[in-house]
């Protein structure tokens, strides 16, 4: 069956700032140069992230997931602006961050803060665990009512380690452990936002769910905005309020959580739900699993229009010379796909507004 795409495509939405936005991020890119030769010339460049919009409310757990390579991390440090991105805008409570000097930087430290994926390699192995969770306020020389040694304590015992440990070196913890005092480093100076690159994939599932849940008893206790990365579904589902789905760099679809899950549109979305295991073993059964044709295209040289469209089974001309805009096609639900999935669902005059809805076709390679 063949798919038509629609008549009428909105115009791309852009992440307008509001009165509770904490961040702003619009047409982010971030491009690493490629350099050859004596003269070190640039022959060409990995578009690692390339035109993210978005924005992150107060209070809320934003998500970020995708394959692995899709710039997922890339994105992580540009917000935290550990990276120079390469052109677009960061917003942080309304002031512009995006090329801001070390120097002007610097105090910003304090209300944007990171977790690092690896708990292994985030810690130094010279330093006691007094030392590293207390670095924040030696470098931001914040004075304590009761002394750095006390506010270490504290935050130890916060994020559920004995404050005993203060001498001890990171070497003498599991990860589970190490992940918990890269937390407590992050909490030190009681930030706005903390970005966590990945904070449970290389624990165990046991050690996964505690720190998934500390986080967000902190969240609750201390009000903050995470912004996380993530390749578990099961995870983002459990802890996040809104979703955004990546592919090479792009961002194919945002939207809260319940309707990314029940009605994903973008076809790459689609795949990705097919993919999460299922305890149900009636349910596995019954449901395609959809089986991407191909390898991911190098973000070096990626494919022209949409970036999905070598994959797709819904594929047409148009996907190759024509980028499909992030338009919203539901409250809150942002699609960049001409002929997206699960148009049926929605309310009739939503499926007006965007035109003629694209026949559901039969997944190529589903089983």
């Amino acid at each position: 069956m063949t798919s038509t795409p629609t008549d009428s495509a909105p115009a791309p939405a852009r992440a307008a700032a509001e009165p509770e936005d904490l961040l702003v991020v619009t047409d982010l890119q971030k491009y690493f140069p490629i350099r050859r030769g004596l003269l070190q010339r640039q022959v060409g460049a990995v578009q690692a992230v390339d035109g993210m919009t978005f924005s992150v409310r107060k209070g809320e757990t934003f998500s970020l997931v995708g394959e692995s390579g899709c710039g997922k991390t890339t994105t992580g440090r540009l917000l935290t602006r550990l990276l120079e991105p390469t052109d677009g805008t960061i917003l942080f409570e309304g002031q512009d961050i995006t090329h801001i000097s070390t120097g002007r930087m610097r105090p910003l430290r304090r209300d944007v803060q990171m977790i690092f994926q690896d708990p292994y390699g985030s810690l130094n192995p010279r330093h006691t665990v007094g030392t590293i969770v207390g670095a924040p306020f030696r470098l931001q020389k914040v004075k304590t009512e009761h002394g750095t040694k006390r506010a270490v304590q504290d935050l130890l015992e916060l994020v559920g380690l004995n404050p005993e440990h203060y001498n001890r070196y990171p070497h003498e913890f599991s990860g589970g452990q190490r992940q918990r005092i890269g937390i407590a480093r992050a909490l030190a100076l009681k930030p706005k936002l903390i970005v966590a690159d990945e904070p449970v994939s290389a624990l165990d599932v046991s050690i996964q769910a505690q720190v998934i849940n500390l986080l967000e008893d902190l969240q609750n206790e201390l009000g903050l905005t995470y912004v996380t990365i993530a390749h578990d579904l099961s995870v983002v589902r459990h802890m996040s309020d809104r979703v955004a789905v990546m592919y090479l760099g792009k961002m194919v679809e945002i939207a809260d959580r319940t309707p990314l899950y029940e009605r994903p549109m973008h076809p790459y979305t689609v795949a990705l739900m097919s993919a999460v295991p299922i305890p149900d073993t009636e349910r596995r059964t019954k449901r395609d699993r959809i089986r991407l044709e191909g390898d991911v295209p190098s973000p070096i040289n990626p494919p022209k229009a949409c970036r999905f469209h070598t994959r797709c089974w819904k594929a047409q001309e148009i996907c190759s010379t024509i980028e499909p805009p992030l338009a919203e096609l539901a409250p809150g639900h942002r699609v960049a796909c001409h002929f997206p999935e699960n148009l049926t669902d929605l309310p009739l005059l939503k499926v007006l507004d965007r035109g003629p809805a694209a026949p559901q076709d039969k997944p190529r390679g589903s089983v």
